[in-house]
């Protein structure tokens, strides 16, 4: 999957898709990845050289890539597609023409501090971390590299990085991850009650729907057995002027920026919980790089002035 984090990032991969032609050219090698450029010339009703002209364009835009191989007239270049589908970032796109920000991305396994109860677990994209259900896995030096962890009940937590100077002021948080529940095997209808904290104070909590299972996420591992974890959802938990709101719309709490008075010293820590005594406590699960639908760590923006 390509991820494309901004508009502005976007703009060489819409470009070269831009070109009808191109396009013509992307729908053949998806339908047969590995076709020559003899190929897409008969099919195309093109010259060679118009064929290499686009094939290029595509190749600039990371969007395919060329293998040369041995043919019965010499060498023979054989194109295929690099990425199965593209994601745009279109509201970052939108925040940066207008405010100042900086943003990091925190990887999954980089918790500070955490407290699990089976089912439990984690990954890095080689392999599993220890034992599944076995709480010591997360002690393991290994859980730096982990792009997926999941528990029913607990805690992980992690630092954020403030790279706020003397005289600038927080104007908004954005915490984005893909999260759902966690179900023995997979369960779409199994809502969790997950909370959230900074620097110890509530900020809120988010209903998880349930664990997802029924197809395999889009860029996890190959080996990743089809019984554990699959995929979650893509959110986005903001702490502004208004409150604290989960993807723009849904009202966690009336807790605000200013309320936390956070300022260019504080060291912030986030943490994700499943109280055990919660109503719904259906567990978590995070999903990382190379695990889930939407390869993308934590990811922390904050803006300011």
């Amino acid at each position: 999957m390509l991820y494309l984090s901004s508009l502005e990032e976007a703009q060489p991969v819409i470009k070269a898709l831009s070109a009808p032609m191109r396009m013509e050219i992307m729908k053949i090698i998806y339908a047969t990845p590995g076709v020559s450029m003899n190929y897409l010339a008969n099919a195309l009703n093109l010259t060679n050289s118009a064929v290499s002209m686009h094939v290029s364009k595509l190749v600039e835009a990371g969007l395919v890539h060329i293998e040369t191989t041995s043919g019965k007239r010499g060498t023979m270049k054989l194109v295929s597609p690099c990425h199965d589908r593209m994601i745009v970032d279109m509201q970052t796109s939108c925040r940066q023409n207008t405010d100042s920000f900086y943003q990091d991305d925190i990887r999954i396994g980089c918790f500070t501090s955490c407290q699990v109860t089976p089912t439990c677990g984690l990954s890095t994209p080689l392999g599993l971390i220890g034992a599944i259900d076995d709480i010591k896995a997360f002690t393991f030096p290994e859980h730096f590299d982990a792009g997926i962890l999941w528990f029913t009940s607990g805690y992980v937590e992690y630092g954020l990085p403030n790279h706020l100077q003397a005289g600038q002021r927080l104007k908004e948080l954005q915490i984005s991850f893909e999260i759902s529940s966690e179900y023995p095997g997979f369960n779409t209808d199994y809502p969790s009650d997950i909370h959230f904290y900074l620097n110890g104070t509530f900020l809120g909590v988010w209903v998880s729907p349930g664990d997802y299972g029924d197809r395999r996420g889009h860029v996890s591992p190959a080996w990743w057995p089809d019984t554990l974890n699959q995929y979650g959802l893509l959110k986005n938990l903001i702490i502004g002027s208004q409150g604290t709101f989960m993807d723009g719309g849904q009202r966690l709490s009336d807790l605000t920026i200013e309320d936390l008075k956070l300022d260019y010293n504080s060291l912030l820590t986030f943490r994700i919980q499943v109280p055990e005594d919660t109503t719904n406590c259906g567990g978590c699960t995070l999903f990382g790089e190379q695990f889930g639908d939407y390869n993308q760590a934590i990811r922390v923006r904050a803006f300011y002035e």
